[in-house]
């Protein structure tokens, strides 16, 4: 299994609009090969920014990579960049390779 996460700096005050941005949008995942889960998370706070990741969980890597390539990837993404103001720089992207899984 592979991880992949964008960690998000959020203007303080503008969390509802962030979080109204994400909830609402189509993702357009669902249809997508590899794809297992996705959550919406929200961090701590700081005296500027809240903290935000995006976490999505692949059967793999290469079906995460298959996806950032694909039609569903530019039409989920394509208008990211009018929500710029809503942040503090740029996302941070971090993904990992699944070592262990313990589950209940």
């Amino acid at each position: 299994m592979f991880i992949a996460m964008n960690r998000f700096k959020v203007v303080r005050g503008a969390e509802a609009a962030f979080e109204q941005v994400w909830t609402s949008r189509d993702t357009h995942l669902r249809e997508v090969a590899g794809f297992i889960a996705f959550h919406l998370l929200r961090g701590p706070e700081r005296d500027d920014h809240v903290l935000y990741a995006s976490h999505t969980l692949w059967r793999g890597k290469a079906d995460f990579e298959a996806w950032t390539q694909s039609e569903a990837f530019r039409l989920a993404h394509r208008d990211a960049g009018q929500n710029r103001p809503l942040y503090l720089g740029h996302p941070e992207f971090e993904g990992f390779e699944v070592i262990q899984e313990i589950a209940a």
